[in-house]
């Protein structure tokens, strides 16, 4: 039920709340270990009945990581050298899986002409998206250029010794904070810069924030030793299955290999889009009248409105109506239902948009139509105030009444 789905979304928000403050690991190390594990769990059982909104390579990352630093233990102990280099290990496949995607897939990425269209047909643009799509041909070269470096050759330098590792770990770190920069790619980004401190040793650390030293713990209990010598062993044997995808030619992106969502693969954008179409739902109370349109929270939709910030938050009905627009509305079996849900002006559904034009009474009729947009030039935004232009390509779904949208 809905209450059911909340009541564990806020039940997990309290445990990880306390987990960021640090509580639990002011304990022994089976408290931090608990704690983890549970809002793991609770995490992984909403994935597991959420479909197609719960199907993004993060959510995979998010319950990966999460079970993985349960084990790092608690303030009385020393952090497991076996969890961190897993840890590498983690942003290891996430960094080279993403570049060998790259590689494998779109020629763009190997004649350096990727980021030619990218940051104007990422899923959710960003407010700096503009000004990185307007920089000159040039550049967006030396950025493939310098992706594939930081994702091809820089995950091997986690696994050399130090300083070798902590640089490394500050180019992967710099390059996510680029990233953060261009778009909106949920917490993936963010993720990833967290588990890359892992390779950042307490030296460096001191000369980053000046006289760190780690603090001093006690003795680890034996019981606890076991625990995590099953545990990296039971890694050990899972990581077969990623490693081996590494290795093939028919590379899957985003990929669980088990039940659990652990050690998974990943990658992103094997191919890029040419071109950017976004639906636009509009809806009327009288044909004759006229059609207004739904605003989502994230999308480009009126074209003067200026990509905001919502990483690390994820707008997943946004992105899904991303890819909605790649194909048609029979392709994705949540569309009608998102119409027969406006409506009725099911407030439930209504709250996710940034926008209802129906606030007392729902429409009669819904229509969808299918746009091209594309970022203005300099000349244009200074013209119009515009941050987009768009040209009508045809339409996606026909206007259509509650009764045929249930039917």
């Amino acid at each position: 039920s809905d209450r059911l789905a909340v009541s564990i979304c806020w039940l997990g928000a309290i445990v990880a709340a306390l987990l960021v403050a640090g509580v639990p690991q002011w304990g022994p190390p089976w408290a931090p270990l608990v704690a983890f594990l549970f809002v793991w769990a609770l995490y992984l059982s909403i994935v597991n009945v959420g479909q197609i909104f719960y199907a993004f390579g993060w959510e995979s990352l998010l319950l990966e990581a999460g079970f993985l630093v349960a084990f790092l233990g608690s303030d009385a102990v020393a952090p497991p050298v076996t969890v961190i280099w897993l840890a590498r290990w983690l942003v290891f496949r996430l960094e080279f899986g993403a570049g060998l995607i790259k590689m494998r897939g779109d020629p763009c990425w190997r004649d350096l002409t990727c980021l030619y269209y990218h940051h104007e047909t990422q899923p959710m643009p960003g407010p700096l998206s503009w000004y990185f799509h307007r920089l000159p041909g040039a550049l967006h070269r030396v950025e493939v250029g310098a992706n594939h470096f930081a994702q091809l050759v820089v995950p091997f330098a986690l696994f050399c010794p130090q300083p070798v590792a902590s640089v490394g770990a500050a180019v992967v770190i710099v390059t996510q904070l680029w990233l953060v920069l261009s778009g909106n790619f949920s917490w993936l980004n963010w993720a990833t810069i967290v588990l890359a401190f892992s390779a950042i040793d307490d030296a460096s650390l001191s000369w980053l924030f000046g006289g760190y030293t780690h603090p001093r713990v006690g003795a680890t209990p034996l019981w606890f030793v076991a625990v995590v010598l099953a545990f990296t062993a039971g890694i050990v044997v899972l990581s077969y299955w990623p490693a081996r995808n590494l290795l093939s030619r028919r590379q899957l992106m985003n990929a669980g290999f088990n039940p659990l969502h652990l050690v998974n693969a990943y990658g992103a954008f094997g191919s890029i889009t040419r071109h950017r179409n976004e639906i636009v739902v509009e809806g009327t109370s009288d044909l004759d009248g006229d059609w207004r349109e739904y605003e989502f929270k994230g999308k480009p939709g009126d074209v003067r409105r200026r990509p905001k910030q919502f990483a690390p938050y994820h707008l997943r009905l946004d992105w899904l109506m991303w890819f909605a627009a790649m194909s048609s509305p029979q392709a994705h079996r949540w569309f009608t239902p998102l119409v027969v849900h406006l409506l009725e002006n099911d407030a439930r559904v209504t709250k996710l948009l940034r926008h209802n034009p129906f606030p007392d009474t729902p429409p009669t009729h819904i229509r969808a139509r299918l746009y091209r947009y594309e970022f203005t030039t300099y000349r244009e935004r200074r013209a119009t105030g515009a941050w987009w232009k768009r040209t009508l390509v045809t339409e996606y779904l026909p206007t259509v009444t509650l009764r045929d949208a249930r039917r």
